[in-house]
């Protein structure tokens, strides 16, 4: 909801807001934003514009999974698109709390649950479509869970994001090398998790920041077939087959 309240509408949207702070997502709600000084800017709006082209602009009646929802951005974005059931799960309790008076004010229902990306075989079903947005790299078990995202949820499309540091490239990787191989380990293109003992960016979940390579081979890894780039962090892709070697994750 992007239109100016009433002031004494208003006044009420900002106590609620500033009872709910501190936000991660930016979003203006009855003419009131949540988080005006974020330190990326207008976020996620700036990075949503640069990949929202990849999705159907009418996606009436499929389903969507915003898994780390955080507060309902992106949820919120896929039911203006028409989607009919939009579920959107988060392991913390206020960024849900967020996300229900976001969507409230934006007069959208959104069905939300408070649980790990690990637990979401719990919800019993698979979307049409799962987003998976600035997740990964949050993780201590990354490929776990797009493996059980695969084997649980993932029904058709996947809109992942990850935070990626080191080489952009992506080189030609063999399908196997002799023990003696050391020479492609030192290749500063080869898929890397860089893992983070302490804290990144003051944030101690930044445990796995993958370069490209990485997370390009972690997402044909966990069966799935990237169909478009459309930016540096950003894949749209289709539940394919899963590589036979893969082993099928712990329920």
């Amino acid at each position: 909801m992007n239109v100016d309240a009433h002031p004494s509408r208003q006044s009420s949207i900002r106590r609620r807001i500033e009872e709910l702070a501190p936000w991660f997502h930016n979003m203006t709600i009855g003419g009131v934003p949540t988080a005006p000084n974020h330190f990326l800017g207008d976020y996620p709006r700036c990075k949503w514009e640069k990949f929202a082209h990849v999705l159907p602009q009418d996606i009436a009646g499929r389903t969507v999974l915003d898994i780390g929802c955080n507060a309902g951005f992106y949820a919120i974005e896929m039911k203006r698109r028409g989607a009919g059931l939009v579920v959107g799960v988060d392991s913390d309790p206020r960024y849900l709390a967020q996300a229900e008076f976001a969507a409230t004010q934006a007069g959208v229902d959104l069905d939300l649950h408070q649980m790990s990306v690990y637990d979401v075989g719990r919800l019993g079903r698979k979307f049409d479509i799962v987003l998976f947005l600035g997740v990964l790299y949050h993780l201590r078990h990354p490929l776990l869970a797009l493996d059980l995202i695969y084997e649980h949820v993932a029904g058709d499309m996947l809109l992942m994001q990850s935070l990626q540091r080191g080489r952009d490239a992506v080189p030609e990787v063999c399908a196997d090398y002799p023990f003696s191989e050391w020479q492609v380990f030192e290749q500063a293109d080869f898929p890397r998790l860089h893992f983070v003992e302490h804290c990144y960016a003051a944030d101690p979940t930044n445990w796995f920041i993958p370069n490209r390579a990485a997370v390009e081979a972690m997402l044909r890894s966990a069966g799935f077939r990237i169909e478009k780039h459309p930016e540096r962090e950003v894949y749209l892709c289709r539940r394919d087959r899963r590589p036979e070697m893969v082993e099928p994750p712990p329920l």
